[in-house]
């Protein structure tokens, strides 16, 4: 049976799914506690400030620091977002098809973006 003609994935196939989004989801976990951790790191210069400006250059490198772990902390928390609902995809039997054509999503694309609901061709006519 070719793809095309395919409407959905095997139960050894979504399996193998399965398994490697709960791989990216555990690794994910762990680099969000991470950049948690290092937010939650004061800025530790010690008591002895010697120069004022260069107290305040430092709080401003500080903040920026801040202000990008952020922004990658709400990006790594998205992404596992993204793949625990790919999980309950696989639990209700829409896991690989895409939401815009209705047609199967390559097995390549899945391994690639185990949590993307959008085939190649599909997110390719959204960019025009």
């Amino acid at each position: 049976m070719s793809q095309s003609e395919k409407t959905r994935y095997s139960e050894s196939e979504l399996k193998e799914f399965e398994a490697l989004i709960l791989d990216k989801i555990d690794k994910a976990k762990v680099e969000l506690n991470e950049l948690k951790k290092s937010l939650t790191k004061g800025g530790d210069s010690g008591d002895d400030i010697t120069n004022h400006t260069t107290k305040v250059l430092e709080d401003g490198a500080d903040t920026l620091e801040k202000e990008n772990l952020n922004q990658l902390a709400a990006r790594q928390q998205k992404f596992i977002n993204n793949l625990e609902n790919a999980l309950i995809r696989i639990k209700n039997g829409t896991y690989g098809v895409c939401v815009d054509t209705g047609k199967l999503i390559s097995k390549e694309r899945l391994m690639a973006v185990p949590h993307t609901m959008h085939s190649i061709e599909a997110k390719l006519a959204q960019r025009n």
